[in-house]
């Protein structure tokens, strides 16, 4: 079946463009043009779509309008910004709604890799339920202290990037959304940003500001009451994983990129938690009590219950909001890595060795998993280590400092 694309502009020549530079992918999508947000809605009534790609500055319905009325009467559409450089305002009223961003003028490359990605991570989530929350989350809830303690820095008169970097660097809620943001091309800042810190010296105060005092990029946690589920301690075992995972990538490579990654990728391995513990508090915990009724770590509970594992759903999200490939890759296969295509050594490998050195050295689980699906040595997935040429590194890894243990 061929993916469903409707393009919106009220420019008759940038649609025409838009036909003549997606000719080759004829075979693939069937593609629809709009000139402009009044038309793509009576389109939409007719008509069932995939992918929406609008234009930000449009008369009547703006771009930030259109995107929300889609995003709330057909959440499982995939939405994307291609626009010209608009003002702050009409780039923050489409935060919430879009789920990535590209620039006018935009590589046919860069446009059709976006689409084509968007839907491959679309289609692994087979639970309808899961797909339409994924989909129109805008935002993850944040531990309240951190969110007031980055708010009172916001409203300071002498606010630091430094100290808003570093609140926003402990929490992965903040994290997601930042890098969602610095690696969009709308800001024209530099595509590979995996340090919030420094997502957020480039960024800039004035961008920062409004985004979590008006716009509401980030928001607050409520407790779901789940027995089995804490966020204090999903981030504690979080953040020691993402400083293990530094730790290994550094013993392999010199690339900082990677090393990089392997931190972020880390930080980020466990956000489908947090996903369903927040969106589907009663699932979640059933879940979590089958793990505890069969004795089986709670990662194959998930696929019992919801189809798919918290890799899977934050890998979704991730994918969604346009976080490199190979961060989405190592949030996606942190637990079968042999799932996943790569041959060498790659931040996936450093999240898998980090989190299984995690559950082996610490004696209970800091995301508090059931004490049955902490694994033991045996447990490392040696086709895995084979494939990628690494079967003599788990004792090297295994002696990298285990924050937390």
């Amino acid at each position: 079946m061929k993916t469903r694309i409707l393009f919106v502009d009220d420019e008759p020549n940038v649609l025409s463009g838009l036909r003549r530079m997606l000719r080759s992918q004829r075979k693939e999508w069937e593609m629809q043009f709009a000139n402009g947000g009044a038309a793509a809605l009576e389109l939409l009534e007719q008509e069932s779509f995939d992918v929406i790609v609008s234009d930000m500055r449009m008369p009547g319905i703006d771009g930030a309008e259109l995107l929300t009325r889609v995003s709330k009467q057909y959440p499982n559409m995939v939405r994307l910004v291609l626009s010209g450089q608009s003002e702050h305002e009409k780039i923050f009223r489409a935060i919430g709604p879009a789920h990535q961003f590209l620039s006018k003028p935009c590589e046919p490359g860069n446009l059709i890799g976006t689409i084509q990605r968007a839907c491959g991570l679309h289609s692994q989530l087979q639970d309808k339920a899961l797909m339409n929350i994924t989909s129109q989350l805008s935002s993850l809830p944040s531990l309240p202290q951190v969110y007031s303690d980055l708010v009172c820095e916001l409203s300071s008169d002498e606010a630091s990037l430094q100290r808003i970097g570093e609140r926003i660097e402990s929490d992965i809620a903040m994290t997601a959304k930042v890098l969602q943001l610095v690696n969009s091309s709308f800001f024209g800042l530099p595509q590979h940003v995996t340090c919030p810190q420094h997502a957020v010296a480039l960024l800039g105060l004035d961008v920062i500001r409004p985004l979590v005092l008006s716009a509401g990029i980030f928001t607050q946690y409520t407790d779901p009451g789940i027995e089995g589920f804490s966020l204090e301690h999903l981030l504690e075992h979080s953040l020691a994983v993402a400083t293990s995972a530094r730790r290994v990538a550094e013993t392999e490579s010199d690339n900082q990129h990677l090393i990089d990654d392997a931190f972020i990728a880390g930080m980020l391995h466990d956000i489908g938690k947090l996903i369903l513990a927040v969106n589907l508090p009663s699932r979640y915990s059933d879940s979590l009590e089958l793990a505890r009724k069969e004795e089986i770590p709670h990662w194959q509970a998930e696929q019992k219950e919801f189809g798919c594992t918290h890799a899977e759903v934050g890998a979704h999200l991730m994918g969604l909001w346009g976080l490199p490939n190979s961060i989405v890759e190592a949030i996606a296969f942190h637990h079968r890595p042999l799932d996943s295509s790569t041959t060498e050594f790659t931040a996936l490998t450093a999240v898998y060795a980090a989190n299984m050195q995690q559950h082996v050295n610490v004696s209970t689980d800091a995301s508090e998993e059931p004490p049955a699906s902490s694994p033991n040595v045996t447990d490392w997935d040696a086709s895995y280590l084979s494939a990628i040429g690494m079967s003599d590194r788990m004792n090297v890894w295994g002696s990298v400092p285990c924050i937390g243990s």
